[in-house]
């Protein structure tokens, strides 16, 4: 049986550079990715959309306990609640860009191929 990552967060208000939603996933291996799209400008009068992914650096996540943990916590059994992982100048290192994406449905599963490896 596959183990597939769990969607722990979903927000339309974030701390990120968007005004659009964000996709906050925990991994087994304890990774916390997230995906975000926004809009870029192609020419002067005419804009397109984009995808994110990107890795957390800040928190841990428990798969198995099904638990958001802070990296830094000394006490690795302080659960963070999922709302938490949105927070104010989060630490975070972008894996890729799409620009061809149509949908966060088509991006989730370009995520579980670049995180499969």
């Amino acid at each position: 049986m596959e183990i597939k990552p769990r969607l722990i967060h979903k927000t339309h208000m974030t701390y990120l550079p968007t005004t659009l939603p964000v996709n906050f996933y925990g991994f087994p291996d304890g990774k916390v990715y997230l995906i975000y799209s926004r809009f870029y400008e192609i020419n002067f009068d005419k804009s397109g959309l984009e995808f994110v992914f990107a890795e957390h650096e800040e928190f841990y996540y428990d798969y198995n306990s099904d638990k958001l943990i802070l990296k830094n916590n000394v006490q690795k059994h302080f659960q963070f609640s999922p709302e938490q992982v949105d927070k104010p100048d989060p630490i975070i290192k972008v894996i890729k860009v799409y620009r061809s994406i149509n949908s966060y449905n088509e991006a989730q599963k370009i995520l579980y191929n670049l995180t499969a490896r």
